[in-house]
């Protein structure tokens, strides 16, 4: 007679062996996410290198070798579907199965908006502003990749406290963007030349609150991993469609 999985989604009736197989998959699994996070952080940190100096040939580096995180997203999202047919794994298991498809292509575009980044320093190759919001953009990137390089770790070690709070750290990226984008209106403003190369020291600003977005995501995705809980939109702050609104009484009962 079969057993059915526990609430952890252990089978009791499958082999240890069997059963270490696969954690030994799963902890290759993270070791391969955090292969593509590193890789990520690094082509982010090329591409607004090449943005802030100019250098065209660590924007081609950055372009090129993006190559490397679509191979790495694919080969884990193989493994990922390898696992789920052959293992059918259950609760906790197949949250992380799943939420580690999802930070691969989170990752993945993270890349993108590396590439991004480092076709704008082309762009501003010959075509520069003089005073440039240089501090602001490489405290932005400093930031957005702590903030990746924090969600990855919560990721491997089931933490999702860390996942809350990466996901807090979002508005301080927001903030910088918002600090980037009123130095270039300045520029525009006073000299109607300087608005080809502010736009593109825009898109790097842009980009790189995207990066911090997608951190996020990966944040939320292990709290969901950890707690069973949805923080996605403010989730927790909402209530159901079918709650009673609140009265005075209610809230001081």
């Amino acid at each position: 007679m079969n057993q059915q999985p526990d609430s952890l989604g252990r089978n009791p009736g499958r082999h240890p062996e069997v059963r270490r197989h696969f954690h030994d998959e799963l902890s290759e699994l993270k070791a391969k996410l955090l292969t593509m996070s590193a890789n990520a952080q690094e082509a982010l940190d090329i591409a607004v290198d090449a943005a802030l100096t100019g250098d065209d040939a660590l924007a081609a580096q950055v372009i090129a070798g993006d190559r490397t995180l679509d191979a790495l997203e694919l080969e884990i999202e193989e493994r990922v579907l390898d696992l789920l047919a052959t293992q059918q794994p259950m609760a906790r298991d197949l949250r992380l199965l799943l939420a580690a498809m999802k930070i691969a292509n989170d990752l993945e575009r993270v890349g993108d908006h590396a590439v991004n980044i480092a076709e704008s320093a082309e762009r501003l190759h010959r075509n520069r502003l003089l005073l440039a919001p240089e501090h602001e953009l490489a405290e932005m990137a400093r930031q957005a990749r702590a903030m990746l390089s924090g969600a990855l770790d919560a990721f491997v070690r089931g933490d999702g406290q860390l996942g809350r709070e990466i996901c807090r750290q979002d508005d301080g990226v927001d903030a910088l963007r918002n600090s980037v984008f009123r130095v270039l209106l300045t520029h525009m403003m006073e000299d109607p030349r300087s608005i080809g190369p502010a736009m593109q020291l825009f898109l790097v600003s842009r980009n790189l609150e995207r990066v911090a977005d997608l951190a996020t995501n990966i944040a939320e995705d292990v709290v969901f991993l950890v707690e069973g809980k949805t923080i996605k939109h403010h989730a927790e702050e909402t209530p159901p469609p079918d709650a009673a609104p609140e009265t005075p009484d209610s809230r001081t009962a």
